[in-house]
């Protein structure tokens, strides 16, 4: 299955010498479940056109430094495009901003969270299990790194996992071909550690110092990237 990967975002100029290009961590990340992806990727946010639909077996659309309430150009094309997409049943997945952005689409409400930062591993509750997630465990810990959060899913989506701090963090749609998580499955713990402590000065220091720290909980991303993989090749 050829996965087309919507690139909405870059790794920071700071950390790209050492962990290199957004989209080579999807590629890594759905490699490493041996379930035979290939992939193209369109950078909508430098300005490349959207495909054609028709053509598109599976799309990822991906975290950004983005805003859903941003006024950059490729918004509301990209809006249009899901929306699309989701009336066509086009396998579908975002996450951390295409999780966000899914949901503004498609009539959720989506904003700055009064929280503030969520930084590294957080654990999330599994609230439902769709078919590609029957055997989860009772919660996954994931990498994330948001201010930004789904407030209100939109009506048909239910939502799969929940925390305190991200109560709406992976919803499954019921078009049943659309799926979003706000944490990122495709992170590595470097990246994690790394990305956490370029938000000093932004993000209060005891809160980074937490966020490094939580990355010795045992990651749960290989499974995640697992379901998606299985959510993927089930459509």
């Amino acid at each position: 299955m050829k996965l087309t990967i919507i690139q909405t975002g870059e790794v920071p100029l700071a950390l790209r010498p050492t962990f290199g290009p957004y989209r080579k961590m999807f590629e890594t990340m759905f490699d490493q479940t041996g379930q035979g992806f290939s992939y193209q990727t369109i950078n909508i946010a430098d300005g490349e056109p959207f495909p054609q639909l028709d053509t598109i077996e599976g799309m990822v659309i991906t975290g950004s430094a983005a805003g859903v309430y941003d006024t950059l150009p490729w918004l509301d094309p990209l809006r249009d495009f899901i929306r699309r997409g989701y009336g066509q049943r086009t396998p579908m997945l975002g996450v951390c901003f295409g999780h966000q952005i899914m949901a503004d689409a498609l009539g959720g409400d989506v904003r700055k969270s009064d929280k503030g930062w969520g930084l590294g591993r957080h654990t999330y509750a599994v609230t439902e299990r769709p078919g590609f997630m029957q055997h989860a465990p009772a919660a996954l810990a994931v990498a994330c790194s948001h201010q930004d959060q789904v407030l209100t899913p939109p009506a048909d989506a239910t939502v799969i996992l929940a925390s305190d701090f991200t109560p709406n963090a992976g919803l499954a749609y019921g078009n049943g071909a659309a799926l979003s998580f706000q944490p990122h499955p495709e992170f590595d713990d470097d990246y994690t550690i790394a990305l956490a402590e370029l938000r000093r000065g932004k993000a209060p220091d005891a809160l980074v110092d937490k966020a490094v720290a939580s990355v010795a909980t045992p990651s749960h991303s290989a499974d995640m990237a697992g379901y998606i993989g299985q959510f993927f090749k089930s459509r």
